[in-house]
C-alpha cells in the first residue's frame, strides 16, 4: 500500500495569530508551534535559507490535522488577489463537518469570515456553505441533517 493516511493539509499565511484564532474558533485544537529551518527544510521544500514558523492544529477526533506556515525567509510570494473566486485552479478549500452550521458561521464572523454565497441544502442530507476567512482561505462547512 502506498498511502497509509492523509497526515495534514498545509496553508501558508502571513498573520499566524489571526489564522490560529480562526481555526481554534472553528473547533480545532492547537497541538503546538515550532520554527523550522536548516538543510532538511531546504531540501524538502526545494527552497534555500528556509526559516518558517509553523503551527499544527488537529480536529477534535484527532484524525485531521492542519499545518499553518509563516515564512520568514525566503519571502512569501503573493500570487494574485487573496479573494480569488472558487473556480481558480489548485487547492481551493478544506471541508469540515460541523454540528451547527449557522452557529459556526456566526462564531467565525468576528474573525473575518464571510460567506461566499449562502447556506445550501443538498437533498435531505446536508447543509453546506463556503466561508472565506483570514488570508483568503476558503473553508467548507457541512452539517449533516438528521
Amino acid at each position: 500500500m502506498a498511502v497509509q493516511r492523509m497526515d495534514n493539509v498545509g496553508i501558508v499565511v502571513e498573520d499566524m495569530d489571526a489564522a490560529i484564532a480562526y481555526f481554534v474558533e472553528l473547533g480545532m485544537e492547537l497541538e503546538g508551534t515550532a520554527e523550522v529551518s536548516g538543510p532538511v527544510a531546504d531540501r524538502c521544500t526545494g527552497l534555500e535559507g528556509v526559516r518558517c514558523d509553523i503551527a499544527m492544529l488537529r480536529t477534535p477526533d484527532g484524525h485531521g490535522r492542519l499545518e499553518l506556515s509563516k515564512y520568514r525567509s525566503p519571502a512569501v510570494i503573493a500570487d494574485g488577489p487573496r479573494a480569488r473566486p472558487h473556480n481558480v485552479l489548485g487547492t481551493h478549500r478544506v471541508m469540515f463537518a460541523v454540528d451547527d452550521i449557522e452557529d459556526t458561521v456566526a462564531r467565525l464572523r468576528p474573525h473575518g469570515a464571510e460567506l461566499l454565497g449562502g447556506l445550501a441544502r443538498f437533498e435531505d442530507s446536508y447543509l453546506l456553505c463556503y466561508v472565506r476567512g483570514p488570508e483568503g482561505i476558503i473553508v467548507g462547512l457541512a452539517e449533516q441533517l438528521r
